[in-house]
């Protein structure tokens, strides 16, 4: 079953073409990388999968929905609720706690503060972080620091988590550990992953690795 359907995508900022028409089928439960040089256009791409920025032209389709006549609170909503990301930073809040940190989303969804922790507390046992979980992000290390930002990304049971160099700001180790951890989570959860990836390894590890070059990608 095909989890995100992308046709005939483009996007220019000014008279720079970044995108040319790019097309893309997800299937659920694969994991996809898109690599190329700086500057090829690989995050705006994923920004614009992600709903994150807008297309000027073509089609997207994520889990059978049109998001094209979402209004700007429904898409929120709908990005909320059925999607998630990973940075290359992890982006928590410093004041909040590992479980805090987690539970946002749910929090934002007006989940139930017990049920939304009870779930928070849950994932983060999953990824090893069930000792973490009141410890706020100064009080953990930077693989700690980053499988909390993908514990938020998976508390909501997203059907796709887009991630942006997930590893990028991580020593080797700690890279080698999350890259397993996508694994992981694949073949516990039948999560979908697109991964923007400078890391050669991760993105041979991948199930396809998609080239971007010149506006569009290629096997």
């Amino acid at each position: 079953m095909a989890i995100l359907e992308a046709k005939d995508i483009t996007k220019s900022f000014g008279d720079l073409r970044v995108l040319k028409g790019v097309n893309l089928t997800v299937q659920e439960g694969e994991i996809i990388s898109v690599v190329g040089a700086s500057g090829s256009g690989k995050t705006t791409l994923l920004q614009i999968l992600g709903t994150l920025d807008s297309r000027d032209s073509g089609s997207i389709l994520l889990n059978g929905s049109s998001i094209d006549r979402f209004s700007s609170k429904k898409l929120a909503q709908f990005r909320n609720k059925h999607l998630g990301f990973v940075f290359q930073f992890h982006h928590l809040l410093p004041e909040f706690t590992a479980l805090e940190n987690v539970c946002m989303p749910l929090y934002i969804n007006g989940l139930k503060r017990s049920d939304a922790e009870k779930r928070g507390r849950e994932i983060l046992a999953f990824l090893g972080l069930a000792n973490r979980a009141e410890h706020k992000p100064s009080e953990m290390s930077g693989g700690e620091q980053q499988r909390v930002a993908v514990a938020r990304a998976l508390v909501n049971r997203p059907d796709i988590v887009f991630a942006d160099e997930p590893s990028g700001n991580l020593d080797s180790r700690s890279a080698e550990e999350l890259h397993r951890l996508f694994f992981e989570l694949r073949k516990e959860f039948n999560q979908t992953f697109v991964i923007v990836t400078h890391n050669a390894e991760l993105a041979s590890m991948t199930d396809r690795k998609l080239v971007m070059r010149e506006g569009q990608l290629f096997v």
